[in-house]
């Protein structure tokens, strides 16, 4: 029997470059009740990341142990690095009622739809290529080797735009945040929600 949720997973996918990141910060930081995962990699720390806060830093072979233990809900090879998404984790928070973002590729939202079907998807697009590759640039972080790498693997990526629930263009950003907020909200108010949530209202009321 599938498990029920008070909480929503939602799934956020989104070209390298496209503000996700940003994005899903500014939610957290609006938003109360809902956190975003932490996953597992295999990638070594960036200056200023932290063990537990950005990622969860385990060596290819503790990797592959969690892989065995089917701890994830969705993993997958990024590059030359490994990156999983724990479900023990994912559920816990669900089942106390708080809303879980996954910032995930598509073939990691792929995954994650056949195992938690109920899941809201969203895909975040740039305006324009041209402005993906503007802000990838403007980052200063990557080479041009990489900067082509991405913008291939951005055109990938945004081809699966359909399989998913939602469709957001950033082209300003306090407008994509409200409207992943509205999003967000809307969800909250179903009625299987909200009959958990204000169940001794509702008795009340209707007694």
């Amino acid at each position: 029997m599938a498990k029920t949720f008070t909480g929503t997973l939602f799934i956020f996918s989104a070209p390298s470059g496209a503000g996700k990141t940003s994005l899903v910060k500014a939610l957290l930081d609006t938003t109360g009740y809902i956190g975003v995962s932490v996953s597992h990699t295999t990638r070594a720390p960036r200056p200023g990341e932290a063990d537990g806060k950005d990622y969860h830093f385990v060596s290819k072979e503790e990797f592959q142990q969690l892989v065995s233990e089917d701890a994830f809900l969705e993993h997958a090879q990024v590059f030359d690095n490994f990156y999983g998404t724990s479900q023990r984790w994912v559920e816990s928070e669900l089942e106390a009622g708080r809303d879980v973002i996954l910032e995930i590729d598509w073939q990691g939202a792929q995954q994650v739809r056949r195992l938690m079907p109920e899941a809201v998807s969203v895909f975040i697009a740039p305006p324009s290529i041209e402005a993906l590759e503007q802000r990838l640039r403007n980052r200063g972080q990557d080479s041009e080797e990489i900067i082509q790498r991405r913008m291939r693997d951005a055109r990938s990526e945004m081809s699966h735009y359909g399989e998913y629930d939602y469709l957001i263009i950033n082209d300003d950003f306090n407008n994509t945040l409200e409207e992943l907020r509205s999003i967000i909200i809307a969800r909250r108010h179903r009625i299987a929600a909200q009959q958990v949530r204000h169940e001794e209202t509702l008795r009340n009321l209707l007694s």
